[in-house]
């Protein structure tokens, strides 16, 4: 798909894996929401990457919010492209320390944020594409994201993965649904990426994380994600389909 005169939101596009995936869209001609939390450094952001990239604070578990996220890339060019990297994990025991359940407002969260956030995103991008014409066979492309440990989750990440792998099981269903509209839905499933959620961890750690994959024997960098999302774009028989971009990982219990 030709990007030319089209619009994408990127959902945690002001950092890490949205970031990359927002500054490749920019290359290939695309105007870019990006779609953050308020407390992000999205406008700075945005100011960096230039006239064809703006700043919407949106939480994509908040109807209005995204709405306006994708009335302001509908604004700008036809919308042709979501990106969903908004996400955030957090550790959960079922039964904790001290013999208690774990938290269920806890695990609600977290899924709300990856799970109901994934869908809200998907709906109301899909619902503005379908009113494009067709370019090169497609109204729009809708790229989410998943995590390995949609099938490989550690112990404490029932949450998180839960929330991924209901992301896993989105995208078939999405893509039928959507197929009608001739708009396609694609999942990435990343595995262990050099990403802001790391950077906190000691550089010993990074590297053990990355020695544990097979090859290549490294963290993933983000724009390897981005350029695989525009992969998707560019490529019309990808959808319905889940891509691990991993390196080969599988997950250990711990």
């Amino acid at each position: 798909m030709n990007l030319n005169n089209s619009s994408a939101v990127v959902t945690g596009g002001a950092s890490g894996l949205g970031l990359a995936t927002a500054r490749r869209l920019i290359e290939q001609g695309a105007h870019v929401v990006i779609a953050d939390l308020p407390a992000s450094n999205g406008i700075e952001v945005a100011a960096q990457l230039g006239t064809r990239a703006r700043f919407v604070p949106a939480d994509v578990t908040s109807e209005p919010q995204m709405q306006e996220a994708v009335a302001t890339a509908a604004g700008l060019a036809p919308l042709r492209v979501l990106v969903n990297c908004a996400g955030r994990g957090g550790a959960l025991r079922i039964v904790d320390k001290e013999g208690q359940p774990g938290a269920l407002d806890f695990y609600e969260n977290i899924v709300r944020v990856n799970l109901i956030g994934t869908f809200n995103a998907l709906r109301l991008a899909a619902a503005a594409m379908a009113r494009n014409e067709p370019v090169d066979g497609d109204r729009g492309v809708c790229i989410l994201t998943s995590s390995v440990a949609a099938w490989e989750g550690q112990v404490g990440q029932i949450p998180y993965a839960s929330a991924k792998a209901g992301i896993v099981g989105m995208t078939l269903v999405a893509a039928r649904d959507l197929a009608q509209r001739a708009i396609r839905v694609v999942t990435i499933a990343p595995g262990i990426f050099d990403t802001p959620i790391l950077a906190r961890l000691p550089e010993n750690v990074k590297a053990s994380l990355g020695a544990s994959v097979p090859h290549p024997q490294r963290l993933g960098q983000p724009d390897e994600f981005a350029r695989l999302a525009l992969h998707i774009v560019d490529n019309p028989m990808i959808n319905g389909e889940t891509i691990r971009l991993d390196g080969a990982i599988r997950m250990q219990p711990r």
